[in-house]
């Protein structure tokens, strides 16, 4: 938890399948600086091509569960995530994901959620017809034209959404570049200066979660 002295409200933030929130510290300091309350519990690390459903359920619990110690306080909730994080930000605002089996997964929600930053969000989960019909918080998402994991065009399933859908194409950027600390053995594409892109990023971010009630910018 990174919580500034006058907080005028609070992010909560996911990250991807390392689980680990020290990868995003210029983003999640930058967010406490511009005084947001930043809730970002650690989580199981797991691959994503074995996954079990209980994992990735797992992920919106631990995140409502950071959030519950903060819920008494009357501040705005953004929820912000990447890859498997965006996920579970997606189901805490409303979304239903569906499991291999076809059957809806049993995730929390919480009505708190405001708005929606998702970095590069595993959204396969939310195919089935009906998913999104309830998610209305506003979205800002960013995904990379060199993204393989969750390919850029795979955004475009949020539309679905009865919310503001805003999606923002990064040149240059593949599904790791969000991260300031990328998994052993991943680079960066060399035209891609990712200390400014993730400077870029905080500020973008920060923008849209103190945008004013209404219209985000």
């Amino acid at each position: 938890m990174l919580e500034p002295e006058s907080p005028r409200g609070i992010v909560l933030f996911g990250a991807g399948a390392g689980g680990d929130p020290d990868r995003y510290r210029s983003l999640l300091e930058y967010l406490a600086r511009s005084g947001f309350v930043v809730l970002a519990p650690r989580c199981e690390r797991f691959d994503p091509r074995t996954v079990t459903p209980e994992q990735m359920v797992a992920r919106p619990v631990s995140m409502l569960t950071a959030l519950g110690k903060r819920l008494q306080d009357d501040l705005p909730v953004t929820a912000v995530g990447h890859s498997v994080g965006g996920w579970a930000a997606l189901c805490l605002a409303g979304a239903i994901p569906y499991g291999r089996d076809g059957q809806p997964l049993p995730v929390p929600r919480e009505s708190k959620i405001s708005r929606l930053v998702l970095f590069a969000p595993t959204v396969g989960w939310f195919q089935a017809p009906g998913s999104l019909v309830t998610v209305r918080a506003p979205m800002r998402v960013f995904v990379g034209d060199e993204d393989t994991v969750t390919p850029p065009d795979s955004a475009s399933l949020l539309r679905q959404a009865p919310a503001e859908v805003d999606v923002k194409v990064c040149p240059n950027v593949g599904h790791f570049d969000f991260m300031d600390t990328p998994p052993p053995g991943i680079t960066s594409n060399p035209q891609l200066d990712r200390v400014a892109f993730l400077e870029d990023l905080a500020v973008q971010t920060t923008a849209f979660v103190d945008a004013p009630s209404g219209r985000p910018r």
